[in-house]
């Protein structure tokens, strides 16, 4: 097996076993993305030399004696993450060759765990879109099938990591950013509980739906990144000042005494037939592992879309009015007045799809408006809320598709916004709500493309997310099935 295909567990466990070392292991992963990134186009942002000099300092700490949990590991991030020592671009021109004066919570615990950071991967603009199409720079492939969206908005972390670009990476999941890119690729991605894991320097989209999680080959890696990520940060005023587990204890085997509810409303119309057979087909796999399964209804789900982009736009057009050309990031210097310079910059440096939804916030939160729109749509977030709060009275979490259908094809659905916002539709309640939730693959469609199954649990309930994804997992076989971009 080639050094870079290996899971991140594994790689770990050969850096402890000295059979391999971080400079090795750096190395192949490097040569990996030489050769395929032509085709899969993930990283925005790739520092070779930085990424060798930290495998050497790994290697140096590891033969004194000194250990992280993650020492060593090649790992990517999404470019959402600030980084003092790489540009944080966001995927937009605004923010063009920007590098951040700080580091994020989460990459100074990458960091401090002694992990080997190779760059920052592509993504949908601000994290706007279901398909890293709206990044301004690069839009990355799937890797099973050329021509393919890897999902959005963190299409980069998920390509890279089905694509061995590198072992691990972190995203950010608004309305199923996460979930929704690593089920069209092929791998794990959760979306933690909101304020389990720290926001402070996550370049802010929507701050009450934001949130870091991992993308990994496996459900082990997943536990391992969420080990090292999760915990109270004072810098987040959102951040939830509450132990962390060790995740890992949660992949023990058999899923006696668990009841997972499936929810009526995640089956409806325009769900795709093979997703809904591979999904099936998953809990089924969680009966045979000795879960209880049961109906259940989430009768807001609904409005959830309407619901989402009333709320998320509203928060952008709050959070994006920070670039204004005057402090940093793009600035038009062509305007004769301040007024004329902030329209041109604005309008220059943001995206299409940026700038509508800056336009619908706006408009939501404005005189005359607010009642009408942000304020019945947080009421309506408060039912949704209530939903899972009754749903989880009767079962420990809930199983369903994470995306209506398979990836499609590149430029498909770009003429139609209320298409891919439809493509959410089944990722959002669990921002919404504030809830975990995490993808894990269940098999693959009749075109060969992966499927991903979703499941939600009730707040700061991961390690049971964690324990039937394990499950899963070990009955689907789909773990360690590879695209070929040979």
């Amino acid at each position: 097996m080639e050094l870079y295909s290996l899971t991140l567990t594994q790689a770990r466990e050969k850096l402890a076993r000295g059979e391999i070392t971080s400079v090795e292991l750096t190395e192949a992963v490097l040569d990996r993305i030489g050769r395929v990134e032509d085709r899969v186009r993930a990283y925005l942002y790739l520092d070779r030399d930085g990424a060798l000099a930290r495998a050497e300092e790994a290697d140096l700490l590891r033969r004194e004696g000194r250990a992280g949990e993650l020492l060593g590991i090649p790992l990517s991030v999404k470019d959402v993450l600030c980084t003092s020592t790489m540009p944080t671009t966001c995927g937009s021109r605004m923010l063009e060759n920007f590098i951040p004066p700080y580091d994020a919570t989460v990459i100074s615990r990458l960091n401090d765990a002694g992990a080997v950071i190779l760059g920052k991967v592509a993504m949908d603009e601000f994290a706007m879109g279901s398909t890293s199409e709206n990044c301004a720079f690069q839009v990355p492939v799937n890797p099973w099938k050329q021509g393919y969206v890897s999902g959005g908005s963190s299409g980069g972390s998920a390509a890279a990591v089905a694509a061995d670009e590198c072992f691990a990476s972190l995203g950010s999941d608004t309305g199923g950013s996460i979930r929704q890119p690593a089920s069209l690729c092929g791998i794990v991605g959760m979306k933690p509980t909101y304020g389990r894991v720290s926001r402070y320097g996550l370049v802010a989209f929507a701050s009450s739906l934001d949130q870091v999680g991992p993308l990994t080959r496996d459900v082990a890696d997943c536990a391992l990144m969420m080990n090292v990520i999760a915990g109270h940060d004072h810098r987040d005023s959102t951040s939830i000042n509450r132990g962390v587990p060790d995740y890992t204890d949660a992949l023990q085997d058999g899923l006696q005494g668990i009841r997972v509810g499936v929810p009526a409303e995640y089956f409806g119309e325009g769900l795709d037939p093979d997703v809904e057979k591979a999904v099936r087909r998953g809990i089924d796999m969680l009966r045979e592992a000795g879960a209880e399964i049961v109906e259940v209804s989430l009768p807001h789900t609904s409005y959830c879309v309407a619901v989402y982009y009333i709320i998320a736009p509203a928060e952008a057009s709050s959070n994006l009015a920070r670039y204004d050309g005057v402090r940093y990031g793009f600035r038009d210097h062509d305007a004769d007045t301040l007024i004329d310079m902030y329209r041109a910059t604005r309008s220059r440096g943001f995206g299409d799809e940026v700038k509508r939804r800056i336009l619908i916030g706006t408009y939501a939160l404005s005189a005359g408006y607010y009642d009408a729109y942000y304020k019945k749509a947080s009421r309506v977030r408060t039912l949704i809320t209530g939903d899972f709060s009754d749903a989880f009275a009767k079962c420990d979490l809930l199983a369903s598709p994470v995306c209506p259908t398979p990836a499609w094809k590149i430029g498909e659905k770009s003429d139609d916004p209320l298409a891919l916002y439809l493509s959410d539709i089944l990722t959002i309640s669990a921002n919404l709500a504030g809830i975990p939730a995490i993808s894990v693959p269940c098999g693959f469609s009749s075109d060969g493309l992966p499927i991903g199954m979703q499941m939600q649990a009730a707040h700061f309930n991961e390690e049971v997310l964690l324990r039937a994804a394990h499950n899963l997992e070990q009955r689907a076989g789909v773990v360690g099935r590879k695209p070929d971009l040979s």
